[in-house]
């Protein structure tokens, strides 16, 4: 409500200091940044004004327009249909004669925004005035005797509805009025200054003051939302990504090993609890969820949901779909993305997601739930929580691993910040990012964003916003680099204890990598595994299969120097055992005076059995039963030169032509003469010119192909860019730009020739192509072909050769 006082000697504007600058016809958008408006709580610095029929209208957001939401002062404009802006800066303290006419205003004037108003002959007749009180505002109207109407009416509005209406005779606004315009606006509800009310939409008693800020006490406990009838429900979720809880009230807390925990323990659901295991990965010093577990204390059932999509009922292994199947009164369902179990009791209703990297953990019932856990409200200490039947031994011993000099903080808290921009604004009005920018702070400024992590915190504040914001943050894993593929990154993949799901290093389908403390003891001796077991006559030997991947080494490859005995891999631990115990299997006998000493080695198999070329080291373990001395046989890639420059001329072309070598896919790591490259890396090679217009021709890479001799038509030949487009034979080749530009580039993965040593040769043929709308583009299938018209006329020219070495 306004408070109309009747200004009876002038208007506030007595003296200071004001400048016309802007000025309007019918409509208009007026710049106030020097003088900003504070509107019923909301601040403003344009203003937009327009005349309609008798009516002039000062509004916030836009235009008036009548059913329109927007914040605006409609009032009678008389016969005026122009009018121009002054803003005059005038300190008016406190106590001043304003202040006694309104003694609401509490904070001096600091500026007043002036708007004569006048008819198309130029008489005045109406002058209208907003003051700036900081967070109060004042509005002043005078009229002249130019104005025709009877009275004057001021309609104030907020987002379209009208919060007060006055009405003054003519005989007031010819001497001058002001009234209080200050309110308060929560949740884009508009209360009145000096106020105290109870509102049921919020649960809350919302206090305006006088100076128009508004405070809310809540009548719903911090687990609890308000339903919109003046009730609270309890309503929240409870999220374990990583190593960092979000509990049901936002607070976060850090798990520092790799025990188990009890996440909750919900007393209206007696009976119940809910467990977390956790565990390391690439790192000693930071766990990861690795595991929940609902445990049901009054039917001695435990229900584990693991990693790779597997759930064990007590010791038995379940099949799970997307529909529900009941288990103990546990609802329990699988679909792409992971697990949900469901379990109701005593109004309450409980819900835990897992994907296998986080869970979230929802519940809603009625208020006033007591809820204890490192999710839940509980005053116990983290070491209070744990529970040692879930914790192995040595699980609370805390490691310190050397920084990741590949991490650059300032780039991660950039990263992590999205979760506060487009496109997740929309829900940061109903859930506080915060929480969750703090998780994957603390994660990603210590562990590498590797195996989804940067998108792992994104994607589980986007649930959360979903389950309890009711808002679906659209599209936001394409706008940011995310993964638009909605499924579980291990579904299906199973790893032993001591290993865990992640990406390849060099691309492809998942693997299962080392845990960092069980690889850290082989990696210092340089094994791969177990020592030898020694027989009276035999030997074996047990590698981790996780260790020879790290190494590129397909166990399937090895055998020992019978090649019938292959190692064979046991589908629980992962362990691949060489063992001789029944044959020989080409074991070497020696012996001294006192000694029968049994040798053997593991080995890949014959070179000419992989084809023309391979991605894999050689291997060569010696074993007995002595001693054990694994040595990978590894051939070191460097390149003779670190790039390969040209100077081409075609027909009335002349221009220069590099091939360089990268090993990352922004082409910002250059590769050296003297960088070592391993087998079977990912390298990218940029062709680029310099020189051509490519506004008039572009540049084909026709072929590419590697031989064992300096010419191109070298004895062994394997090709990697057959007619433009990759050899389809050979998965690993990608090549990008093809025909667009003057410069395109292409990436492999490194190769030798089997059974050979010595040189590479990488050989390019480039021809220039007129450009013509996209004809100059190679058109790839699967059966490698191009289109005659892709080639200019220069095809029958010289086309352009470049080549390149590397050696091992």
């Amino acid at each position: 409500m306004f408070y109309c006082v009747l200004y009876l000697a002038a208007l506030i504007l007595v003296s200071g200091t004001a400048a016309t600058n802007q000025t309007f016809t019918s409509s208009g958008e007026m710049n106030i940044t020097s003088c900003p408006i504070t509107y019923y709580g909301q601040k403003y610095d344009k203003i937009y004004v327009a005349f309609s029929a008798d009516r002039f209208a000062v509004c916030f957001n836009g235009l008036y327009k009548p059913g329109i939401k927007n914040d605006c002062i409609v009032m009678s404009g008389g016969t005026a249909d122009r009018g121009d802006l002054a803003v005059l800066t005038k300190e008016i303290p406190t106590g001043s004669g304003v202040h006694k006419l309104l003694p609401n205003l509490k904070n001096a004037g600091k500026c007043v925004n002036i708007i004569p108003l006048k008819d198309s002959q130029q008489s005045e007749i109406e002058q209208v005035e907003l003051g700036n009180f900081g967070t109060q505002a004042i509005l002043a109207i005078k009229t002249y005797s130019a104005y025709t109407n009877v009275d004057v009416e001021a309609d104030s509005q907020v987002n379209g509805l009208t919060v007060s209406k006055q009405k003054f005779q003519t005989a007031q606004t010819n001497k001058g009025v002001i009234t209080d315009m200050s309110g308060c606006r929560l949740s884009g509800v508009v209360y009145k200054t000096n106020t105290t009310v109870r509102d049921p939409n919020i649960c809350s008693t919302v206090t305006c003051d006088v100076s128009g800020v508004a405070t809310a006490v809540s009548d719903c406990g911090p687990m609890e939302h308000c339903q919109g009838n003046g009730s609270c429900i309890l309503n929240t979720m409870c999220t374990v990504t990583g190593s960092t809880v979000i509990d049901f009230i936002g607070r976060v807390h850090s798990v520092p090993d790799r025990c188990g925990y009890t996440l909750m323990r919900p007393l209206s659901i007696p009976g119940l609890q809910v467990l977390g295991v956790f565990q390391e990965r690439r790192r000693k010093d930071v766990s990861f969820l690795d595991r929940v577990i609902l445990q049901l204390d009054s039917a001695g059932v435990q229900i584990s949901l693991e990693q790779g999509g597997r759930v064990q009922l007590n010791d038995k292994e379940l099949t799970l779909n997307n529909t529900d199947q009941v288990f103990h009164d546990v609802e329990l369902s699988r679909d792409e993305m992971g697990f949900t179990a469901k379990i109701s009791a005593s109004n309450h209703t409980l819900s835990v997601y897992f994907d296998g990297n986080t869970a979230q953990i929802h519940m809603r019932g009625p208020g006033g739930a007591l809820i204890h856990g490192l999710c839940g409200d509980s005053s116990r200490s983290l070491s209070e929580e744990k529970i040692s039947k879930h914790s192995a031994a040595g699980c609370g011993i805390q490691y310190s691993d050397a920084d990741d000099s590949t991490i650059n903080c300032n780039a991660t808290t950039e990263w992590c910040n999205i979760l506060k921009q487009t496109p997740f604004t929309a829900c940061n009005k109903h859930i506080n990012p915060e929480p969750f920018v703090t998780a994957c702070t603390r994660t990603l400024c210590k562990y590498p964003a590797v195996d989804g992590l940067k998108c792992q915190f994104l994607e589980a504040y986007a649930r959360v916003c979903s389950y309890l914001g009711n808002v679906t943050v659209e599209s936001w894993r394409s706008k940011i680099g995310c993964s638009r593929i909605l499924k579980a990154y291990c579904q299906d993949r199973f790893c032993s204890a001591h290993e865990f799901c992640g990406e390849r290093s060099k691309g492809g389908k998942p693997r299962c990598h080392c845990r960092a403390i069980f690889a850290s003891k082989y990696r210092s001796t340089s094994t791969f595994g177990e020592p030898t077991v020694c027989s009276q006559k035999s030997a074996s030997i047990n590698l981790a299969n996780c260790l020879l991947e790290d190494k590129g080494i397909d166990y399937s490859v090895l055998h020992l120097n019978d090649p019938a005995c292959k190692g064979e891999m046991d589908n629980l631990t992962h362990m691949v055992t060489f063992d001789s115990n029944s044959h020989n299997c080409g074991a070497v006998l020696t012996a001294n005076k006192s000694q029968i000493i049994y040798k053997n080695t593991i080995m890949t198999r014959n070179s000419s059995l992989f084809g023309l070329i391979n991605r894999h080291d050689p291997v060569h373990i010696d074993f007995s039963c002595y001693y054990s001395q694994p040595d990978i046989k590894s051939l070191a890639i460097k390149l003779k030169d670190s790039s390969v420059n040209r100077q081409i001329t075609s027909g009335e072309w002349n221009y220069n032509l590099t091939m360089k070598l990268y090993t990352d896919f922004d082409r910002k790591v250059a590769i050296q003469s003297s960088t070592e490259i391993d087998l079977d890396q990912k390298v990218w090679v940029e062709l680029k010119t310099g020189g051509l217009d490519d506004s008039i021709v572009r540049v084909v890479t026709d072929s590419c192909w590697a031989t064992n001799q300096p010419s191109p038509s070298g004895s062994l030949r394997y090709d990697l860019i057959i007619k433009g487009c990759p050899n389809p034979a050979d998965e690993t080749v990608k090549v990008e730009g093809n025909g667009l530009g003057t410069s395109n580039y292409f990436s492999f993965n490194m190769f030798q020739f089997s059974g050979t040593t010595g040189d590479v040769y990488l050989h390019c043929r480039l021809v220039l192509c007129v450009r013509q709308g996209d004809t100059c583009v190679p058109r790839c299938s699967q059966a490698v072909r191009r289109s005659r018209s892709v080639m200019s006329k220069y095809e029958d020219e010289e086309p352009a050769f470049i080549s390149m070495a590397w050696t091992y």
